[in-house]
């Protein structure tokens, strides 16, 4: 028979010592975010600490202390670098001190969000109310917070997709359409939208991707000649997807023009608003977002402009049926109950793909009761009078030319010199680029425009201050002169 009189517990022996440790490392990961301005914004792994990260698996105690040891010594020292007021890469968001200790709170009480009345399902449940009061939607719809803007569009699609077709897909599948199902956006749209296509049964073939202007906004008569042309062949539109900012240079489509088709050809209005629908808490740049609000449902993260640690993602859907229609599974096991645990508001696994479901709402309300959503409404403004002071550094010089308008938070551009071809253009800013990350210097990313290598800065970072932008435009300049300098770009090495 088993002896069961000695049962263990990861609770401390020492919950002194414990507490202690604890202690340490909130003192030490304030210091970290108090002095992070004085870090590199990004450096390289160093070989032994690549190896490092082979040893096999541990199979007895390192204790709390060694295990934190390692931390500081071989992870904290080598980030992503996205919490540093120069780094303005992808679209990233920065955090903050309440987030970090919102964090530690949410992992404490550890709860299953899937469902069941209990605090947390509240807290998501105001989350949800706060944020469609701030983007204009009625109180009636519906929502949820998943992981990012990539499950929030696989989530607005899967819901267009089973709602805008007069068969069961759920059911029957997408194999008994008589037709293609087809979903339009903009060639700007970000790749997500190709990943749920494909990941819903569609196909890449179903995504339509509809040619941009100059400004890279959607260009409207595309669009309207391939859905005549999709009609025509016997294929069934059924959703577009608009742009409350593109990832490339903050593009934002014709949104209300948009609204306005979806409702005339009786399509569903999907907005991927990853980033760009928070400026629409800005009344500033509000009317460049007009017709968000009309979406049928609307993606977006807040952990991007609203700055709190990830993951934070959120997806509004104007119908509620339509929403539990497309995920609502009850098994016995999870039947609803008039009292005790599972009893409560409807259950949030029946309207996504989890089941298993964090607490991420916490940080959120925290966050927004800590700060008000006035301080965030400034900080956004901040971040768009910042892109515009950048865009107004590099028209102002010489060897810096803008890419792109840049309307929201995003600043595309280059370093330039009169010696340089197409090609020497690309490969001197790609360099740029990786001399700007490994010096520490800043971080923007790259993207490729009409095949035009341009540095990208995405601004979303509540830390950067105007000089840090002079820095980025000086620093390009001065190691973009470091590489004309070794003559490896010119297009006539003797000239």
């Amino acid at each position: 028979m088993q002896n069961y009189s000695k049962e263990e517990t990861l609770d401390p022996q020492d919950w002194q010592a414990m507490r202690e440790l604890g202690h340490r490392m909130v003192d030490d990961m304030m210091h970290y975010l108090q002095t992070i301005r004085e870090q590199p914004v990004w450096q390289p792994l160093p070989a032994q600490v690549k190896e490092h990260f082979k040893q096999p698996l541990p199979l007895e105690p390192q204790g709390d202390e060694r295990a934190y040891q390692d931390f500081l010594e071989n992870v904290l020292p080598y980030p992503h670098g996205n919490i540093h007021p120069r780094y303005w890469g992808f679209v990233n968001g920065t955090g903050s001190a309440l987030g970090m200790l919102s964090e530690m709170l949410a992992a404490t009480v550890n709860p299953n969000v899937g469902g069941g009345d209990h605090s947390a399902v509240y807290v998501e449940r105001q989350v949800l109310d706060w944020c469609k009061e701030m983007l204009g939607y009625s109180p009636q719809a519906s929502g949820i917070l998943v992981s990012g803007g990539s499950m929030a569009n696989l989530m607005g699609l899967a819901i267009a997709r089973n709602t805008q077709t007069d068969f069961d897909v759920r059911n029957e599948g997408v194999r008994a359409a008589p037709g293609l199902m087809t979903v339009y956006c903009s060639s700007e749209t970000h790749s997500s939208a190709q990943k749920a296509v494909e990941l819903l049964g569609l196909g890449r073939k179903a995504l339509r991707q509809v040619p941009v202007d100059r400004d890279y906004r959607l260009d409207l008569a595309g669009l309207k000649k391939m859905l005549a042309a999709d009609r025509a062949a016997g294929h069934l539109p059924f959703c577009i997807v608009g742009n409350a900012g593109t990832v490339n240079t903050g593009a934002i489509d014709p949104l209300d023009a948009l609204a306005d088709i979806c409702r005339r050809e009786n399509l569903w209005f999907h907005v991927d608003g990853a980033f760009g629908a928070l400026a629409y808490l800005a009344p500033e740049s509000r009317g460049l977002l007009a017709g968000m609000e009309r979406a049928d449902s609307l993606a977006f993260d807040l952990h991007k402009w609203m700055y709190l640690p990830y993951e934070a993602g959120c997806l509004l859907v104007k119908n509620k049926a339509a929403h539990e229609k497309a995920f609502a599974v009850v098994p016995t096991y999870l039947a609803p109950h008039e009292r005790g645990l599972m009893a409560g508001p409807p259950w949030f696994a029946n309207y996504g793909v989890q089941l298993s479901r964090g607490f991420r709402a916490l940080k959120i309300w925290l966050a927004f009761k800590a700060c008000g959503i006035d301080k965030f409404r400034r900080l956004i403004h901040q971040n768009i009078l910042q892109a515009r002071y950048l865009a107004q550094l590099v028209q102002e010089s010489p060897a810096l030319e803008l890419m792109a308008p840049a309307p929201l938070n995003i600043v595309c551009f280059r370093f330039t010199a009169k010696q340089l071809d197409e090609a020497g253009h690309n490969e001197v800013n790609r360099r740029i680029l990786m001399e700007l990350h490994e010096r520490g210097i800043a971080v923007p990313t790259s993207t490729v425009l009409q095949g035009k290598y341009v540095l990208r800065a995405a601004i979303t970072n509540h830390r950067s201050r105007r000089e840090d932008f002079a820095v980025l435009a000086r620093e390009t300049t001065r190691i973009g002169e470091e590489l004309l300098q070794q003559n490896k770009f010119l297009k006539n090495p003797h000239s």
